[in-house]
């Protein structure tokens, strides 16, 4: 089972626990903690993180480049800093699309997971 671990600064935060439930519901995922912030993990690899960006918290996403390019023109995300246009932060201080963030935690995902993991997902793991 996945387990979280510890986050730095924002264990209460309701985002961050919904964040966290959706990623850690994902095959073989785990929680860390580095750069003071959360970060979810497809075996070593990162796929999501929380953060704060401009001092507002929100919800990187690691994406192809084109998908970088087509949310950095929507409304309410930003281009996470230090991304090198693999990452794509969702801001997170105002009304947090779900439907799409969940959207976006399983392309991420996807991008990362070894294939084992995939195939574990397509049957049914984490599903609901």
């Amino acid at each position: 089972m996945n387990t979280p671990r510890p986050g730095r600064e924002s264990d209460g935060d309701a985002v961050l626990s919904r964040v966290r439930k959706l990623c850690l519901s994902l095959p073989e995922t785990t929680e860390t903690g580095s750069w003071g912030h959360p970060n979810f993990r497809a075996g070593r690899r990162t796929f999501v993180t929380y953060e704060w960006i401009h001092r507002r918290p929100s919800i990187a996403f690691r994406l192809n480049r084109a998908d970088v390019a087509k949310y950095a023109r929507v409304r309410g995300f930003t281009r996470t800093p230090y991304g090198r246009d693999e990452w794509i932060s969702m801001m997170a201080d105002g009304r947090v699309n779900w439907r799409l963030a969940r959207e976006l935690i399983l392309k991420s995902y996807k991008l990362v997971a070894l294939k084992r993991m995939i195939t574990a997902l397509e049957k049914g793991f984490g599903a609901g």
